[in-house]
Protein backbone atom coordinates (compact mmCIF):
# COMPACT_ATOMS: atom_id res chain seq x y z
CA UNK A 1 0.00 0.00 0.00
CA UNK A 2 3.12 2.07 0.76
CA UNK A 3 4.54 1.53 -2.57
CA UNK A 4 1.19 2.49 -4.42
CA UNK A 5 1.05 5.64 -2.34
CA UNK A 6 4.82 7.01 -3.88
CA UNK A 7 3.84 6.17 -7.50
CA UNK A 8 2.80 9.18 -9.44
CA UNK A 9 -0.71 9.25 -10.95
CA UNK A 10 1.48 7.52 -14.07
CA UNK A 11 3.02 4.72 -12.46
CA UNK A 12 -0.93 4.20 -10.63
CA UNK A 13 -2.33 3.74 -13.67
CA UNK A 14 0.29 1.27 -14.90
CA UNK A 15 -0.19 -0.73 -12.20
CA UNK A 16 -3.36 -0.76 -12.43
CA UNK A 17 -3.68 -1.68 -15.72
CA UNK A 18 -0.55 -4.47 -15.07
CA UNK A 19 -2.55 -6.16 -12.05
CA UNK A 20 -6.09 -5.99 -13.81
CA UNK A 21 -4.35 -7.60 -17.54
CA UNK A 22 -2.62 -10.68 -15.24
CA UNK A 23 -5.63 -11.71 -13.39
CA UNK A 24 -8.67 -11.17 -15.48
CA UNK A 25 -7.32 -10.70 -18.84
CA UNK A 26 -9.36 -6.83 -19.20
CA UNK A 27 -10.19 -4.35 -17.83
CA UNK A 28 -12.91 -4.63 -14.72
CA UNK A 29 -15.87 -1.25 -14.38
CA UNK A 30 -13.91 -0.55 -11.43
CA UNK A 31 -10.81 -0.61 -12.56
CA UNK A 32 -11.81 2.05 -15.61
CA UNK A 33 -13.69 3.68 -13.16
CA UNK A 34 -10.32 4.29 -11.09
CA UNK A 35 -8.64 5.28 -14.10
CA UNK A 36 -11.02 7.41 -15.18
CA UNK A 37 -10.47 9.23 -11.89
CA UNK A 38 -6.66 9.94 -12.08
CA UNK A 39 -6.91 10.20 -15.84
CA UNK A 40 -5.81 13.97 -16.09
CA UNK A 41 -6.09 14.20 -19.85
CA UNK A 42 -9.90 14.27 -20.25
CA UNK A 43 -11.79 16.44 -22.60
CA UNK A 44 -14.33 16.51 -19.50
CA UNK A 45 -12.48 18.22 -17.52
CA UNK A 46 -10.88 20.93 -19.72
CA UNK A 47 -11.89 24.33 -19.73
CA UNK A 48 -14.27 25.61 -22.62
CA UNK A 49 -12.18 27.92 -24.78
CA UNK A 50 -14.51 29.43 -27.61
CA UNK A 51 -12.69 29.35 -30.69
CA UNK A 52 -14.85 31.19 -32.92
CA UNK A 53 -13.63 34.38 -31.24
CA UNK A 54 -11.01 35.98 -33.48
CA UNK A 55 -7.95 38.52 -32.05
CA UNK A 56 -10.30 41.74 -30.60
CA UNK A 57 -8.68 45.23 -32.68
CA UNK A 58 -6.74 47.71 -30.72
CA UNK A 59 -8.47 50.94 -30.56
CA UNK A 60 -6.66 54.06 -31.59
CA UNK A 61 -7.02 55.37 -28.29
CA UNK A 62 -5.45 52.52 -26.92
CA UNK A 63 -2.29 52.81 -29.24
CA UNK A 64 -1.64 55.95 -27.97
CA UNK A 65 -0.11 54.76 -24.93
CA UNK A 66 2.22 52.41 -26.97
CA UNK A 67 3.73 55.32 -29.15
CA UNK A 68 6.28 57.29 -27.11
CA UNK A 69 8.09 59.97 -29.09
CA UNK A 70 9.99 61.87 -25.79
CA UNK A 71 12.13 59.98 -23.54
CA UNK A 72 14.06 61.42 -20.68
CA UNK A 73 16.73 58.40 -20.21
CA UNK A 74 19.70 58.44 -17.65
CA UNK A 75 22.65 56.35 -18.91
CA UNK A 76 25.65 54.94 -16.34
CA UNK A 77 28.49 53.05 -18.10
CA UNK A 78 30.05 49.99 -15.90
CA UNK A 79 32.27 50.93 -13.54
CA UNK A 80 35.87 49.01 -14.12
CA UNK A 81 37.09 46.15 -12.14
CA UNK A 82 39.59 46.74 -9.27
CA UNK A 83 43.39 45.84 -9.14
CA UNK A 84 44.57 42.88 -7.66
CA UNK A 85 47.43 43.11 -5.18
CA UNK A 86 49.23 39.92 -4.47
CA UNK A 87 52.47 38.54 -5.15
CA UNK A 88 53.97 35.27 -6.43
CA UNK A 89 54.92 32.32 -4.13
CA UNK A 90 55.22 28.87 -5.18
CA UNK A 91 58.05 26.69 -3.72
CA UNK A 92 61.79 26.83 -3.75
CA UNK A 93 60.44 31.04 -5.32
CA UNK A 94 58.90 32.52 -2.17
CA UNK A 95 59.61 35.96 -3.67
CA UNK A 96 58.47 35.53 -6.93
CA UNK A 97 57.62 39.38 -7.51
CA UNK A 98 54.13 40.96 -7.71
CA UNK A 99 51.85 39.26 -9.86
CA UNK A 100 48.18 41.41 -9.66
CA UNK A 101 46.67 41.96 -12.57
CA UNK A 102 44.66 44.42 -13.61
CA UNK A 103 40.91 44.99 -13.36
CA UNK A 104 38.38 45.02 -16.52
CA UNK A 105 37.01 47.85 -18.16
CA UNK A 106 33.57 48.77 -17.81
CA UNK A 107 30.50 47.80 -20.76
CA UNK A 108 29.45 50.89 -22.93
CA UNK A 109 25.73 51.48 -23.07
CA UNK A 110 24.99 52.16 -26.87
CA UNK A 111 22.35 53.14 -28.60
CA UNK A 112 21.19 50.94 -31.79
CA UNK A 113 18.78 51.41 -34.54
CA UNK A 114 16.20 48.95 -35.24
CA UNK A 115 13.79 48.79 -38.00
CA UNK A 116 11.94 46.70 -35.65
CA UNK A 117 11.20 49.22 -33.16
CA UNK A 118 8.42 51.78 -33.71
CA UNK A 119 8.70 54.18 -30.80
CA UNK A 120 10.05 54.99 -27.59
CA UNK A 121 7.56 53.05 -24.93
CA UNK A 122 10.43 50.29 -24.50
CA UNK A 123 13.17 53.17 -23.58
CA UNK A 124 13.52 52.48 -19.25
CA UNK A 125 14.11 55.58 -17.52
CA UNK A 126 17.78 54.32 -16.24
CA UNK A 127 20.17 52.10 -18.16
CA UNK A 128 23.58 50.91 -16.05
CA UNK A 129 26.24 49.32 -17.73
CA UNK A 130 27.83 46.50 -16.77
CA UNK A 131 30.71 46.45 -14.40
CA UNK A 132 33.99 44.67 -15.08
CA UNK A 133 35.98 41.91 -13.02
CA UNK A 134 37.99 42.78 -10.61
CA UNK A 135 42.20 41.61 -11.47
CA UNK A 136 43.43 38.32 -9.88
CA UNK A 137 46.53 36.89 -9.00
CA UNK A 138 49.26 35.26 -11.48
CA UNK A 139 48.84 38.12 -14.02
CA UNK A 140 45.58 37.33 -14.49
CA UNK A 141 43.49 39.99 -15.79
CA UNK A 142 39.19 41.04 -14.83
CA UNK A 143 37.21 40.65 -17.74
CA UNK A 144 35.61 43.40 -19.59
CA UNK A 145 31.92 44.30 -19.12
CA UNK A 146 29.79 43.38 -21.69
CA UNK A 147 28.63 46.09 -24.41
CA UNK A 148 25.04 46.84 -23.15
CA UNK A 149 22.97 47.79 -26.93
CA UNK A 150 19.69 49.73 -26.63
CA UNK A 151 17.18 49.11 -29.46
CA UNK A 152 15.78 52.73 -31.09
CA UNK A 153 13.67 53.46 -34.25
CA UNK A 154 14.96 55.20 -36.93
CA UNK A 155 14.95 58.56 -36.98
CA UNK A 156 15.73 59.08 -32.87
CA UNK A 157 17.35 62.32 -32.24
CA UNK A 158 19.37 62.72 -29.34
CA UNK A 159 19.90 65.46 -27.16
CA UNK A 160 21.98 66.63 -23.98
CA UNK A 161 21.16 69.91 -22.80
CA UNK A 162 18.98 70.90 -25.48
CA UNK A 163 22.00 70.20 -28.16
CA UNK A 164 21.52 67.51 -31.16
CA UNK A 165 24.22 64.96 -30.24
CA UNK A 166 23.53 62.52 -32.54
CA UNK A 167 20.92 61.45 -35.29
CA UNK A 168 19.95 57.77 -35.82
CA UNK A 169 18.36 57.93 -38.79
CA UNK A 170 20.37 55.33 -40.60
CA UNK A 171 19.19 51.09 -40.07
CA UNK A 172 22.19 49.79 -37.82
CA UNK A 173 23.56 52.95 -36.95
CA UNK A 174 25.25 53.04 -33.61
CA UNK A 175 25.77 55.95 -30.82
CA UNK A 176 27.57 55.29 -27.56
CA UNK A 177 25.65 57.41 -25.44
CA UNK A 178 28.01 56.40 -22.05
CA UNK A 179 31.23 54.61 -21.22
CA UNK A 180 32.34 52.33 -19.53
CA UNK A 181 34.80 52.76 -16.61
CA UNK A 182 38.75 52.09 -17.36
CA UNK A 183 39.90 49.27 -14.78
CA UNK A 184 42.12 49.65 -12.09
CA UNK A 185 45.68 48.49 -12.28
CA UNK A 186 47.22 45.91 -10.04
CA UNK A 187 50.51 45.94 -8.13
CA UNK A 188 52.54 44.11 -11.26
CA UNK A 189 51.41 47.39 -13.20
CA UNK A 190 53.71 49.69 -10.97
CA UNK A 191 56.78 46.89 -10.36
CA UNK A 192 59.66 48.68 -11.35
CA UNK A 193 63.85 48.95 -11.10
CA UNK A 194 63.11 51.33 -7.71
CA UNK A 195 60.79 49.52 -6.31
CA UNK A 196 60.64 45.77 -6.27
CA UNK A 197 57.55 44.92 -4.32
CA UNK A 198 54.96 47.55 -4.91
CA UNK A 199 52.09 46.71 -2.80
CA UNK A 200 50.00 49.67 -4.53
CA UNK A 201 46.77 48.78 -6.67
CA UNK A 202 44.21 51.08 -8.24
CA UNK A 203 40.37 50.72 -8.24
CA UNK A 204 38.37 50.89 -11.27
CA UNK A 205 36.90 54.15 -12.69
CA UNK A 206 33.35 54.77 -12.73
CA UNK A 207 31.74 55.13 -16.11
CA UNK A 208 29.99 57.67 -17.86
CA UNK A 209 27.32 59.25 -16.49
CA UNK A 210 24.06 61.28 -18.49
CA UNK A 211 20.97 62.33 -18.94
CA UNK A 212 19.85 62.34 -22.26
CA UNK A 213 16.80 63.55 -24.00
CA UNK A 214 15.82 60.89 -26.85
CA UNK A 215 12.82 62.26 -29.83
CA UNK A 216 11.38 60.21 -31.85
CA UNK A 217 10.53 61.93 -35.58
CA UNK A 218 8.65 60.38 -38.42
CA UNK A 219 11.17 59.30 -41.58
CA UNK A 220 9.25 59.34 -44.18
CA UNK A 221 9.27 60.96 -47.92
CA UNK A 222 6.10 62.33 -48.18
CA UNK A 223 4.09 64.06 -45.30
CA UNK A 224 0.32 64.76 -45.03
CA UNK A 225 -0.52 67.84 -43.81
CA UNK A 226 -4.25 69.18 -42.93
CA UNK A 227 -7.11 69.58 -40.71
CA UNK A 228 -8.88 66.79 -38.29
CA UNK A 229 -10.97 65.21 -40.56
CA UNK A 230 -9.94 66.02 -43.85
CA UNK A 231 -9.99 62.30 -44.85
CA UNK A 232 -6.21 61.91 -44.42
CA UNK A 233 -6.66 58.42 -43.24
CA UNK A 234 -8.65 57.46 -45.66
CA UNK A 235 -6.71 58.65 -48.19
CA UNK A 236 -3.44 56.64 -46.78
CA UNK A 237 -5.29 53.52 -46.49
CA UNK A 238 -6.05 53.86 -50.53
CA UNK A 239 -2.23 54.74 -51.44
CA UNK A 240 -0.63 52.60 -49.79
CA UNK A 241 -0.77 49.16 -47.07
CA UNK A 242 -1.23 50.93 -43.58
CA UNK A 243 -4.28 50.59 -41.85
CA UNK A 244 -5.00 53.77 -39.99
CA UNK A 245 -7.98 53.94 -37.81
CA UNK A 246 -11.15 55.90 -40.17
CA UNK A 247 -14.07 57.54 -38.61
CA UNK A 248 -16.12 60.36 -38.72
CA UNK A 249 -15.43 62.49 -35.80
CA UNK A 250 -12.12 64.74 -35.15
CA UNK A 251 -8.49 63.81 -34.36
CA UNK A 252 -9.21 59.70 -34.99
CA UNK A 253 -5.56 59.67 -35.27
CA UNK A 254 -3.82 60.33 -32.45
CA UNK A 255 0.09 59.43 -33.78
CA UNK A 256 1.45 59.04 -37.16
CA UNK A 257 1.63 56.55 -39.16
CA UNK A 258 3.46 55.30 -42.05
CA UNK A 259 2.90 53.64 -45.32
CA UNK A 260 4.63 52.61 -48.28
CA UNK A 261 3.85 52.80 -51.92
CA UNK A 262 5.52 50.33 -54.14
CA UNK A 263 6.06 51.12 -57.81
CA UNK A 264 7.26 48.87 -60.85
CA UNK A 265 10.58 49.45 -60.93
CA UNK A 266 10.96 48.67 -56.96
CA UNK A 267 11.47 51.69 -56.10
CA UNK A 268 9.37 52.85 -52.35
CA UNK A 269 7.74 56.32 -50.84
CA UNK A 270 7.17 56.42 -47.48
CA UNK A 271 3.81 58.55 -46.64
CA UNK A 272 3.45 59.50 -43.28
CA UNK A 273 -0.05 60.64 -42.17
CA UNK A 274 0.65 63.24 -39.31
CA UNK A 275 -2.33 63.99 -37.01
CA UNK A 276 -4.64 67.07 -37.57
CA UNK A 277 -3.17 69.98 -37.11
CA UNK A 278 -5.24 73.29 -35.92
CA UNK A 279 -4.76 76.80 -35.77
CA UNK A 280 -2.58 77.90 -33.30
CA UNK A 281 -0.43 74.44 -33.20
CA UNK A 282 3.06 76.27 -33.43
CA UNK A 283 2.03 77.96 -30.35
CA UNK A 284 1.74 74.24 -29.35
CA UNK A 285 -2.47 74.01 -29.30
CA UNK A 286 -4.30 70.90 -30.13
CA UNK A 287 -1.92 68.32 -30.50
CA UNK A 288 0.33 71.32 -30.93
CA UNK A 289 4.36 70.92 -31.40
CA UNK A 290 4.82 67.10 -30.45
CA UNK A 291 3.64 65.90 -34.20
CA UNK A 292 4.44 69.01 -35.46
CA UNK A 293 8.06 68.17 -36.16
CA UNK A 294 7.35 64.98 -37.61
CA UNK A 295 6.99 67.08 -40.61
CA UNK A 296 10.43 68.47 -40.47
CA UNK A 297 11.76 65.03 -41.94
CA UNK A 298 9.79 64.77 -44.88
CA UNK A 299 11.38 65.58 -48.25
CA UNK A 300 7.63 66.09 -49.98
CA UNK A 301 4.62 67.78 -48.62
CA UNK A 302 0.80 66.97 -49.47
CA UNK A 303 -1.93 69.60 -48.15
CA UNK A 304 -4.91 67.85 -48.21
CA UNK A 305 -7.62 70.02 -48.51
CA UNK A 306 -11.51 69.16 -47.72
CA UNK A 307 -14.11 69.85 -50.48
CA UNK A 308 -16.60 70.03 -48.17
CA UNK A 309 -15.25 73.41 -46.39
CA UNK A 310 -16.61 76.23 -48.29
CA UNK A 311 -13.70 77.92 -48.33
CA UNK A 312 -11.27 75.22 -48.57
CA UNK A 313 -8.54 77.74 -49.54
CA UNK A 314 -8.35 79.27 -46.22
CA UNK A 315 -7.42 76.01 -44.92
CA UNK A 316 -4.35 76.02 -47.34
CA UNK A 317 -3.18 79.83 -45.99
CA UNK A 318 -3.64 78.59 -42.31
CA UNK A 319 -1.97 75.09 -43.08
CA UNK A 320 0.99 77.25 -44.18
CA UNK A 321 0.78 80.05 -41.73
CA UNK A 322 1.55 77.26 -38.83
CA UNK A 323 4.54 75.43 -40.88
CA UNK A 324 6.21 78.56 -41.28
CA UNK A 325 5.91 79.87 -37.60
CA UNK A 326 7.22 76.31 -36.82
CA UNK A 327 9.84 76.11 -39.48
CA UNK A 328 10.37 79.10 -42.21
CA UNK A 329 11.94 75.85 -44.73
CA UNK A 330 8.70 73.80 -44.60
CA UNK A 331 6.20 75.85 -47.13
CA UNK A 332 9.62 76.06 -49.31
CA UNK A 333 9.61 72.04 -50.00
CA UNK A 334 8.14 70.32 -52.94
CA UNK A 335 4.30 69.85 -52.21
CA UNK A 336 1.26 68.75 -54.01
CA UNK A 337 -2.17 70.06 -53.00
CA UNK A 338 -4.58 66.64 -53.06
CA UNK A 339 -8.53 68.36 -52.72
CA UNK A 340 -10.53 64.96 -51.62
CA UNK A 341 -13.88 64.48 -50.93
CA UNK A 342 -14.32 64.43 -54.76
CA UNK A 343 -16.90 62.27 -54.24
CA UNK A 344 -19.26 64.40 -52.22
CA UNK A 345 -22.14 67.09 -53.62
CA UNK A 346 -20.96 70.49 -54.62
CA UNK A 347 -17.26 69.04 -54.47
CA UNK A 348 -16.75 69.78 -58.38
CA UNK A 349 -18.29 73.25 -58.20
CA UNK A 350 -16.11 74.15 -54.79
CA UNK A 351 -13.03 72.28 -56.72
CA UNK A 352 -13.52 75.09 -59.46
CA UNK A 353 -13.36 77.98 -56.99
CA UNK A 354 -10.34 76.32 -55.48
CA UNK A 355 -8.77 76.42 -58.83
CA UNK A 356 -9.11 80.21 -59.14
CA UNK A 357 -7.61 80.99 -55.69
CA UNK A 358 -4.42 78.97 -55.27
CA UNK A 359 -1.64 78.49 -57.62
CA UNK A 360 0.26 75.33 -58.37
CA UNK A 361 -0.95 71.83 -58.75
CA UNK A 362 -4.04 70.47 -57.47
CA UNK A 363 -5.19 67.15 -57.58
CA UNK A 364 -8.75 66.22 -56.68
CA UNK A 365 -9.40 62.84 -55.50
CA UNK A 366 -11.63 60.48 -53.46
CA UNK A 367 -10.30 58.45 -50.64
CA UNK A 368 -13.82 56.35 -51.02
CA UNK A 369 -14.02 55.85 -54.59
CA UNK A 370 -10.42 55.64 -55.56
CA UNK A 371 -10.87 58.47 -58.35
CA UNK A 372 -7.96 59.62 -59.28
CA UNK A 373 -5.34 58.02 -57.40
CA UNK A 374 -3.17 56.78 -59.77
CA UNK A 375 -2.95 60.26 -61.39
CA UNK A 376 -1.93 60.98 -57.12
CA UNK A 377 1.06 58.26 -57.13
CA UNK A 378 2.73 59.44 -60.49
CA UNK A 379 2.96 62.73 -59.96
CA UNK A 380 4.65 62.01 -56.07
CA UNK A 381 7.10 59.55 -57.97
CA UNK A 382 7.50 63.22 -60.60
CA UNK A 383 8.42 65.37 -57.52
CA UNK A 384 10.69 62.64 -55.58
CA UNK A 385 12.48 61.96 -58.92
CA UNK A 386 12.87 65.91 -59.04
CA UNK A 387 13.93 66.86 -55.69
CA UNK A 388 16.15 63.27 -54.93
CA UNK A 389 19.27 63.88 -52.53
CA UNK A 390 22.59 64.39 -54.12
CA UNK A 391 24.55 60.99 -55.20
CA UNK A 392 21.66 59.18 -55.79
CA UNK A 393 21.00 57.75 -59.36
CA UNK A 394 17.58 57.88 -60.15
CA UNK A 395 15.83 54.53 -61.75
CA UNK A 396 14.40 54.06 -65.11
CA UNK A 397 10.69 54.70 -64.31
CA UNK A 398 8.18 51.90 -64.90
CA UNK A 399 4.85 53.84 -63.84
CA UNK A 400 3.32 52.31 -61.47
Amino acid sequence: MQMVQSLSCLHLCRAITSQTISSQGLFSPLHLLHLRLVSTGSHLCAKPRNLAKGKRDVSEKKLTRYFVDHRKVRVVGGTGGDGASCFHSEPRKEFGGPDGGDGGNGGHVIFKVDNCVKSLSSIAAVYQGFQGEPGRSKNCYGKGGEILYVKVPVGTLVKENGVIIADLSTPGEEFVAAYGGVGGKGNRFFLSNENRAPVLATPGDPGEERCLHLELKTMAHVGMVGFPNAGKSSLLRLLTNARPAVAAYPFTTLNPHVGVIHYQDYEQLAVADVPGIIEGAHQNRGLGLSFLRHIERCRILMYVLDLTHPEPWTQLNSLEYELNQFDESLPLRPHVIVANKLDLPNARKTLECLGKKVKGRIIAVSALTGENAEELILYLRELYDGHRPEGKRAKPYLGW
